[in-house]
């Protein structure tokens, strides 16, 4: 639903009528049981015909009886839980000649639930509702924290007297405890501009899995803070044809318009390969493309996973490497390194010939298996360094967030351009294990939060500058470390709201929860999955998660290192 015009009035006030669509909606579930409102988003819909309903689904209340206006809105709202045919709940509540005009999948306006309904004359209703986020129609998630927004509704009374919609804004309203409960996490995959990674753009859709994803990757476009750090094989000239994905046995199948006849062996294996990690996301297996009556029967590309290695990669007084069963397996050309630097922070790159550490005086460092030990930034305050899987070194000072600089193989220091603007202190950073992305942990404008944004490379691969950032979360406290989960989660570990310390697992372009950490965590060290997560306390114990809880694994850890891949 658009996000209509800023509400002047006041926020609250007496007389509120407290609209909580969770509790409303979960008493009309048809399964049993209740449903969580925290927790991990879980992505996909089950194999099979587009049309297979989730395990559950909502059944809204339609209008009543001598309604009012506002009940008829309050309703109406209400009834943006129920995806079933369409949104037909929610058509009840509007006139006939409203009824086909009105698209609920324009847009998604995530609110804290609680809304206000008033009337300026006889048939005009406005809803007060405070907005945490935005869905656009491509699905993409955009935060927008505490804005306050009136929508305008028209009504009139119909040959029967019942009061019904006429003017109503596209789009649906959901509470937040309810929207990933109708919403699902899925990703549209797009190239690094070296045709390496894959790298997930995250949209969130409701129904038709399959053709929204299709329809997202060869009808659309990155998200905007993305576009210029990916890449796509779809041309301008390829569409969706025809609209709609049917998916059976697991196998979508996926039209292509004429033009992709013409199109050359590897840019088809590209497209394939985008499309079946993409589907796969909604647990489909693969894509069977195809031009009219004609079948396309391209292999899919190969490319480089970003998964790591599972045991952790730690520095004890018994050296540097891969902990198993209580014995180090060190990494030839690098475990030296790190144990004659015993840095306080390390990275290693996917390939393992180099890591970048900040050292126990506080500068960073190349440690190189074939150059050896090559300080590359010594400036005051700087912040766990970060290893670019194209080769560079990253490193910034806590204080000027904008001063990001990078140094590659040959020890020359470049600038990076338009870093973290408006960021007035950097706590934590790392890039992405498919180098077209960086996530930072900022202070701006007297609030702590979460960053990313895309890194923009010349030809030769040399980050020159970052796009424009996005804002991902807003932390209640200061972050002391942070690291990219999977492809698309980072888990930023900093003060929680009840003053110890927290761990915030944050979707780059979805929502975030909160687990309590150890008292005394500071390190968090992502593995394949945020299930798989790690934390280091002071005192160089390691936790992994077990479930809901933390269970201790490792004692005497000195560093607990995070990796940006593994070997081809």
């Amino acid at each position: 639903m658009p996000t209509g015009t800023p509400w002047t009035g006041r926020a609250v006030r007496r007389g509120i009528r407290s609209v909580i669509v969770a509790i409303a909606a979960a008493l009309t579930l048809t399964a049993c049981g209740s449903l969580p409102t925290t927790g991990q988003v879980q992505p996909g819909l089950p194999a099979g015909d587009v049309a297979t309903a989730p395990e559950f689904a909502f059944i809204p209340a339609g209008p009543q009886p001598g309604a009012t206006p506002e009940e008829i809105v309050d309703g109406f709202i209400r009834a943006g839980t129920g995806a079933a045919g369409g949104w037909e709940r929610a058509r009840e509540f509007l006139a006939p000649s409203l009824r086909d005009e009105w698209d609920p999948t324009a847009s998604v306006t995530v609110d804290i639930g609680e809304r206000e309904f008033t009337s300026a004359s006889e048939g005009q209703v406005s809803a007060a509702l405070v907005r945490i986020a935005t869905v656009d129609e491509n699905g993409a998630y955009s935060l927008d924290e505490g804005t306050t927004t009136e929508l305008p509704f028209r009504l009139a009374q119909q040959d029967d007297g019942e009061w019904r919609i006429t003017e109503a804004p596209d789009g649906i309203v959901l509470a937040r405890n309810v929207f990933p409960s109708i919403f699902h996490e899925y990703a549209v995959m797009y190239f690094d501009p070296t045709w390496t990674y894959l790298v997930p753009d995250v949209r969130w859709f409701a129904t038709n899995a399959a053709t929204r994803i299709s329809r997202a990757l060869l009808d659309g476009a990155p998200s905007p803070w993305l576009a210029e750090s990916v890449v796509t094989a779809v041309p301008d000239s390829v569409h969706l044809e025809p609209a709609a994905v049917p998916v059976s046995s697991g196998v979508a199948n996926v039209g292509l318009s004429s033009e992709a006849l013409d199109l050359d062996a590897e840019t088809l294996s590209r497209i394939q390969a985008q499309l079946d990690a993409s589907l796969q996301t909604a647990n489909i297996s693969h894509a069977d493309l195809f031009v009219e009556t004609t079948p396309l029967e391209p292999e899919p590309a190969v490319t480089r996973s970003t998964s790591v290695v599972a045991q952790p990669l730690v520095l004890t007084d018994d050296g540097f490497g891969f902990l198993t069963g209580g014995e180090i397996a060190p990494i030839p050309g690098l475990s030296q390194l790190v144990v004659e630097t015993q840095p306080a922070a390390v990275q290693v790159a996917p390939d393992r010939d180099f890591a970048a550490a900040r050292l126990a005086n506080g500068a960073v460092a190349r440690l190189d298996a074939d150059q050896g030990v090559l300080v590359t930034d010594t400036r005051s305050g700087l912040v766990d360094p970060s290893a670019d899987p194209l080769g560079y070194v990253w490193s910034v000072p806590s204080a000027a967030p904008s001063a990001v600089q990078v140094s590659g193989a040959d020890g020359a220091v470049r600038p990076v351009a338009d870093a973290w603007t408006g960021a007035t202190q950097l706590h934590a950073m790392s890039v992405s294990r498919d180098g077209t992305r960086i996530a930072a942990a900022v202070s701006a404008g007297g609030s702590n939060e979460v960053w990313v944004a895309g890194i923009v490379r010349d030809a030769q691969g040399l980050p020159v500058r970052l796009g424009e950032h996005e804002r991902i979360a807003t932390l209640p406290g200061e972050a002391s470390s942070l690291s990219w989960l999977d492809d698309s989660t980072v888990g930023v570990l900093a003060s929680g709201s009840g003053g110890g310390v927290s761990l915030f697992e944050v979707v780059v372009g979805g929502t975030m929860t909160t687990t309590d950490a150890p008292t005394t965590a500071s390190t968090v060290s992502g593995v394949n999955s945020p299930a798989a997560v790690r934390l280091r306390t002071d005192d160089g114990l390691v936790y992994v998660r077990r479930g809901s809880s933390w269970a201790q694994t490792t004692q005497g850890v000195l560093v607990l290192a995070t990796q940006q891949g593994r070997p081809r």
